[in-house]
């Protein structure tokens, strides 16, 4: 029993003596498993096989369930290529920023230190009865509270300028590529592409400001979540271990990890949950804005009642799924606060009482108020340690969050990137999947520049994959007017679209000018926001129609051949501003767009029923002045009137056929009016057959004796 004695005196004598190397060596550990454990905490997690937000909805239409989006490699992926957009060098301001952020939040740290010092001084005055020295700690403490305050304010309005240069520089990029032109290697006009033939997004408008402003203020804050606390952990520990010892700072660590380890296994998918939000979120405000866009139509209809159960529908399936998140954050923020607050707060009790009721190897003895300042002063920072470790689990929570909203962000980028070449997701009708249809879906044609418009051997087909014509072949010279006819459905308009490079050319060979030389006016033209000038000018500006050596009265002229030069004194002046949409009339807007027409003066007019609205002496004016500027006409309209301006007919039999000749007006209009005297004559066909049947009963009854 002596020995044993003997030996463990002596074992403690030797870990006193090396005790300063024991507790380096310790610390220096604990600081690589801080390192460790935070990396592991972050670091990509395998993601389940097939699991990706980007296929979500495969091509036939089917949606699927929504996926799991987590911490994985996949939003690491996703992220770093975001950050290549938002901090493109190490010279530019958001990285200047970003070290601005990082210096400050060092300094907070070292304040904190600071501050747990002083707290323990002042406690520790007030016990010992030395007012002297707790008037001067309180000055210190008013002292130390001016760059305190600076550097909280500071911190605050450095992360919102980060976060506002994160959105600047997303937001351009986007705009870049959503309203970008074509250039070499990729298609532009994405803005129509993606709402047209691609069913990925349907509400780009949300997630280029709501998501991209979402995702910059998040990342703006996750730097500061993950780095200061991981920095807290280390520093906080280090200057407690100084008093309670390493030894204890490892129990501590032990325990808490494995607590830690028990929050993180009760983490519900919050990256999930704020993806599947943002996604019904801008389901709901696209149905506001179809209902604003179709005011009319649907006013006219009286369809209130269905509006509001579609937009009511769309509401609660978005309250369903807040509701089912803020349950889950509700009991996961009850097991939190349990374990981070109430049990990490026990441990701290602990091991802050450690130097109370144990003498330390290499400390000596203090007197009350020193024990007291000790205690006070390890307390705050095991409450500031304690904190700061909540923090870096809290982090996961903010990683998670983060993640949902790169996942929308990359989605978009992703999605504009595969339309720019000319890659789509579509929903196909079933025809789509007939193997002849398949094939000519499957192939893709060669359009080239050329001053003619010629089409050889070209299928017509929608972005649902509805082959509307398997060959189209035709030739049209400048000069050369073209009429487009055939019922609706039938491909007159889809031809103007992949004249216009809005679709695809699956096979065949187009060759055509650029899109530049081509100008559509719709059977509703659009009008923009500003002033009258700009209506007729669009998209050019006042500066750019200056350089072109046009001036006011050059328009004012312009607006004469449409015989809308009243226009200018009746809305005061070129700079009056309206909304033209419902300021003008359906005929005076046709007319502002041949104005435009007039004005811009293109190699090609695409005309789709453009004069519907007009009277026809105002038609004939405009017709006769755009051959007259060598404009040549490509139109569609059922208004006889407009033949003779025509030189060519492009005729669609609407079940997959078409005739193209020269136009013959005369010939045209005999057979026009046949026409019309024959489907008459054969609308009173039915009606002689049943005044005949009529007939033939009276006789018979009569006995064949009409006396």
């Amino acid at each position: 029993m002596a020995v044993s004695q003997k030996r463990i005196a002596d074992l403690a004598r030797a870990y006193a003596t090396h005790r300063p190397l024991v507790q380096r060596g310790l610390m220096t550990g604990f600081v690589l498993y801080v390192f460790l454990a935070s990396y592991k905490g972050i670091a990509a997690r395998p993601s389940p096989k097939g699991k990706d937000l980007d296929n979500a909805t495969s091509t036939s239409g089917r949606e699927k369930k929504p996926p799991r989006v987590a911490v994985d490699a996949v939003f690491y992926n996703r992220l770093k290529t975001i950050l290549r957009i938002v901090i493109p060098g190490i010279w530019t301001k958001e990285a200047l920023l970003l070290l601005m952020h990082s210096t400050l939040l060092v300094f907070r740290t070292a304040i904190s230190l600071y501050v747990a010092a002083l707290d323990g001084k002042i406690v520790a005055s007030l016990v010992r009865g030395q007012s002297l020295q707790f008037f001067l700690n309180i000055i210190r403490w008013l002292l130390v509270a001016i760059p305190a305050t600076w550097t909280n304010s500071w911190l605050s309005y450095v992360q919102n300028k980060l976060a506002i240069a994160y959105r600047t520089r997303l937001t351009r990029e986007v705009l870049k590529q959503y309203l970008g032109e074509e250039v070499e290697g990729s298609e532009g006009k994405v803005y129509y592409k993606l709402s047209n033939l691609d069913d990925r997004i349907k509400n780009p408008d949300q997630m280029i400001t709501h998501d991209i402003q979402r995702f910059s203020a998040h990342l703006a804050a996750i730097y500061a979540n993950l780095a200061k606390p991981i920095l807290d952990v280390i520093l906080y520990n280090y200057q407690l271990a100084q008093s309670v010892g390493a030894e204890a700072l490892i129990v501590l660590t032990v325990l808490i990890q494995a607590s830690s380890s028990l929050l993180r296994a009760l983490t519900p998918s919050f990256g999930t949950y704020t993806a599947q939000s943002a996604a019904l979120a801008g389901s709901l405000r696209h149905g506001h804005s179809r209902l604003v866009e179709f005011a009319e139509e649907v006013a006219f209809f009286g369809g209130e009642e269905t509006e509001r159960e579609l937009l009511e529908k769309e509401y609660f399936t978005l309250v369903q799924h807040e509701e089912k998140v803020m349950n889950k954050r509700w009991w996961y923020a009850c097991a939190e606060e349990g374990i981070i607050k109430w049990l990490w707060g026990s441990f701290g009790l602990v091991v802050c009482a450690i130097p109370v009721f144990f003498r330390l190897p290499g400390t000596t003895d203090i007197d009350l108020g020193g024990r007291t300042e000790a205690f006070v002063t390890n307390r705050r920072l095991l409450l500031s340690s304690s904190d700061a470790i909540g923090r870096v689990m809290y982090s996961y929570k903010d990683l998670a969050e983060l993640a949902g909203h790169t996942s929308r962000v990359s989605l978009l980028l992703d999605t504009m990137s595969d339309v720019r070449k000319g890659k789509f997701d579509k929903a196909l009708v079933n025809s789509a999947t007939t193997a002849e249809n398949s094939k000519i879906l499957s192939g893709r044609g060669q359009v080239f520049l050329s001053e003619d418009i010629e089409f050889e051997n070209v299928p017509i087909v929608t972005p649902n994959g509805d082959v509307l014509l398997k060959s189209l072949t035709f030739n049209v010279k400048p000069g050369e007017h073209l009429l487009i006819v055939g019922p609706n459905g039938s491909g007159k308009s889809s031809l103007f679209r992949i004249l216009g490079g809005l679709w695809p050319v699956y096979g065949g060979i187009v060759r055509k000018p650029p899109a530049s030389d081509f100008l559509l006016i719709p059977q509703r033209p659009y009008l923009s926001l500003g002033t009258l000038r700009d209506q007729v000018i669009y998209p050019h500006s006042k500066e750019q129609m200056r350089d072109r050596g046009v001036w006011d009265a050059d328009l004012l002229s312009v607006l004469s051949v449409v015989q809308m030069d009243g226009i200018v004194e009746r809305e005061g002046g070129w700079g009056a501003t309206r909304e033209w949409r419902e300021t003008l009339s359906g005929g005076d807007q046709q007319k502002i767009a041949w104005a435009r027409l007039f004005y811009h003066r293109p190699k090609y007019a695409i005309l789709d029923e453009a004069t519907s609205l007009v009277p026809l002496d105002v038609e004939g004016k405009m017709m006769e002045h755009a051959t007259t500027l060598g404009i040549t006409l490509l139109t569609v309209s059922h208004r006889s009137s407009l033949w003779k301006y025509h030189t060519h007919i492009l005729q669609f039999d609407g079940q997959g056929g078409y005739t193209f000749t020269n136009l013959d007006v005369e010939k045209h209009l005999a057979l026009q009016e046949e026409k019309l005297e024959l489907e008459t004559k054969l609308m009173a066909v039915p009606k002689l057959k049943a005044r005949l049947a009529e007939l033939r009963l009276y006789v018979e009854a009569r006995g064949g004796n009409l006396q």
